[in-house]
């Protein structure tokens, strides 16, 4: 079986793909975890596609080098290709819904959530709204040109459809806000509490409403000058509070039937609980340290819920903290 993975980023050509480098890293970084462990499952080959401009390093499988100028044109070739695709894609401009149908038009199986989950969680303020008449607690959110929601410890204004820490700002108090709203009216973006508290993520399987957590994370996050940057994360750091995880990784599944394989939940352990701030539905850069924490192959689980409902493959787990670092720019 050839899986046809791709990195979810270019260093230009395709305007909708360039991106700053610390995401080409986190891309890179992502791309090698997966295809290393495809390609430990017998009879699967994994198949890449890279932008020549990005090192990759040693990767395991059958690596494609192309244009970024025909990026499309090189991944429809690739997916006709290949028996299944794996998109690791942003959910910015639709990318992640794009490639997705563009698979599915091929008939090849996709291994990421529906094109309902994905329209959803690509706009982080239909992901809020969506969680919150569901009951699950979320940071208030509002778009770019309504009242900000009440707040007493400033706001975060990022891109509605943004990925990673890209463009993410820092305001502490109404006149910054004013200040910011000024120089980039327009903008595409929403405004959310700025909830204090540890920032964690959750790596997760998800299938049909049913969901299997299976570590919670510590990210490590900085804030220079108001702007927020990624440096990577403690990959089973906060497993003590899975007993307040798990449930609320329970209802987002529940409450996003169609999100599905792995899923990545970016949550504020405030002081009322954890709050969710945005749901990744793809691969995180938390993945390159899952098998390690976790002692199994999440890519060998994934593969599996097209054949079992995820509760034949939940077993008692015992994550143990693996470090994963963003190199710096």
């Amino acid at each position: 079986m050839r899986i046809f993975a791709f990195e979810y980023v270019t260093a230009g050509g395709a305007r909708e793909c360039a991106a700053p480098a610390s995401l080409i890293a986190e891309g890179a970084m992502m791309l090698r975890a997966l295809a290393s462990d495809l390609s430990r499952l017998a009879g699967v080959e994994p198949v890449m596609a890279r932008d020549p401009a990005i090192a990759l390093g040693g990767v395991a499988g059958d690596v494609s080098t192309i244009d970024p100028a025909n990026l499309w044109a090189a991944w429809r070739n690739l997916i006709a290709d290949c028996d299944a695709v794996w998109p690791i894609a942003p959910e910015t401009g639709g990318i992640l819904e794009d490639v997705t149908a563009l698979a599915r038009r091929y008939g090849r199986p996709v291994l990421n959530s529906r094109r309902d989950a994905l329209a959803v969680a690509r706009s982080k303020g239909a992901t809020a709204a969506h969680l919150a008449r569901a009951g699950v607690p979320v940071a208030a959110t509002s778009g770019a040109s309504e009242p900000p929601p009440a707040s007493a410890h400033g706001w975060v204004v990022k891109p509605d459809d943004g990925v990673g820490s890209v463009d993410t700002h820092f305001l502490s108090d109404r006149a910054a806000l004013a200040r910011w709203r000024a120089t980039h009216p327009g903008a595409s973006v929403v405004v959310q509490e700025f909830v204090p508290g540890p920032a964690l993520s959750l790596s997760a399987v998800m299938q049909d409403g049913a969901c299997w957590l299976l570590s919670c994370n510590v990210q490590h996050v900085g804030c220079d000058g108001g702007v927020f940057a990624y440096r990577g994360s403690t990959v089973a750091g906060a497993e003590a509070r899975r007993p307040d995880l798990e449930p609320l990784a329970a209802r987002i599944a529940a409450a996003l039937p169609g999100l599905w394989g792995h899923v990545g939940i970016d949550v504020i352990d405030g002081p009322a609980g954890p709050v969710v701030i945005e749901i990744n539905p793809r691969l995180t850069t938390s993945y390159v340290g899952l098998a390690e924490s976790i002692g199994l192959n999440p890519a060998a689980l994934v593969l599996a819920l097209r054949e079992q409902p995820l509760g034949a493959l939940i077993q008692p787990l015992a994550p143990k903290p693996v470090d994963v670092i963003v190199p710096r720019a």
